[in-house]
């Protein structure tokens, strides 16, 4: 099991942990982390204390996989297929899909990024950390438009756009944030990589090499680790892996998109994706994991 011990002596904590618990209370499914309890008791100083118990997932957070330290051996001997990248995509846009349209009141994360996914011992993914999740009420499950908190919530670089100039929490902002992770699982790029700036973000450095340069820009660990899969095969796989490629990455501009209406609901990416690999597989005839 894992343990998430709350810092209360920094500002918001005490909120954040009854806004997580209000909210992994009563859901369930399969790619969201699995709380065991919550605990709320006094230390041994009697300062209070505060922790949540879950599920361990023993390889580590989607971070470190695409952007391993350099003492971290476990992750640098082990690569990321393509097959396991949209497999995550996959589980990641199917929790959200959950969060945002099964959920009797419908939630949204507000912090969807590489640390808050969690992979397993079969590489399969949940969304975790709910500490900034927010409800919609019940008039609004059917409107994305609505406006349900004044905070700005996320991380940097994956924070909606228009979150900056006021526009409150809603499920697009985490289809945006989803578009964003899409990218950087992808191309290995974090949003905050020194690269961008104020004329270049990673939304428009990806779309500047759409469609003629994808395979410039992809990760180079993922097009070595499907090179390696096919050798009998290699002008097959880079025709149809660039096909494949641009297909992701364009669901990865549409999610992230400036204009909140612009963005692609989460269940269309969802099938969109779930396509993809049931083509990729056809053809490929590889195995799912």
């Amino acid at each position: 099991m894992a343990v998430k011990v709350l810092n209360l002596q920094q500002r918001g904590a005490l909120r954040s942990f009854l806004d997580e618990c209000r909210a992994l209370r009563n859901i369930r499914h399969r790619n969201l982390l699995k709380i065991k309890t919550a605990c709320s008791s006094i230390d041994h100083q009697g300062n209070d204390f505060k922790c949540l118990v879950f599920e361990f997932m023993t390889n580590g957070n989607l971070h470190y996989w695409l952007h391993p330290e350099k003492y971290d051996q476990q992750h640098q001997t082990k690569k990321l297929t393509f097959i396991h990248r949209l497999n995550i995509a996959i589980d990641v846009a199917s929790a959200l899909d959950y969060l945002h349209n099964y959920c009797q009141t419908p939630i949204v994360h507000c912090d969807l990024k590489p640390s808050n996914i969690l992979l397993d011992e079969d590489m399969s993914a949940r969304v975790g950390d709910f500490g900034l999740a927010t409800f919609l009420s019940d008039t609004s499950s059917n409107s994305w438009s609505h406006q349900i908190s004044a905070a700005l919530k996320g991380s940097i670089g994956y924070i909606p756009t228009e979150y900056g100039s006021g526009v409150q929490a809603s499920t697009r902002g985490d289809v945006y944030s989803y578009g964003i992770v899409l990218l950087e699982l992808f191309i290995c790029r974090r949003p905050t990589d020194p690269m961008f700036h104020e004329n270049l973000d990673i939304h428009k450095y990806v779309s500047m090499a759409l469609p003629a340069h994808v395979m410039e820009i992809m990760d180079p660990i993922l097009l070595l680790a499907e090179e390696e899969k096919n050798m009998n095969k290699p002008d097959q796989l880079a025709t149809r892996m660039k096909e494949y490629l641009l297909s992701i990455l364009e669901i990865g501009l549409t999610c992230s998109a400036s204009s909140p209406r612009e963005r692609m609901p989460i269940n269309t990416v969802l099938s969109k994706l779930q396509a993809i690999k049931k083509s990729f597989l056809s053809e490929y005839e590889l195995d799912d994991k």
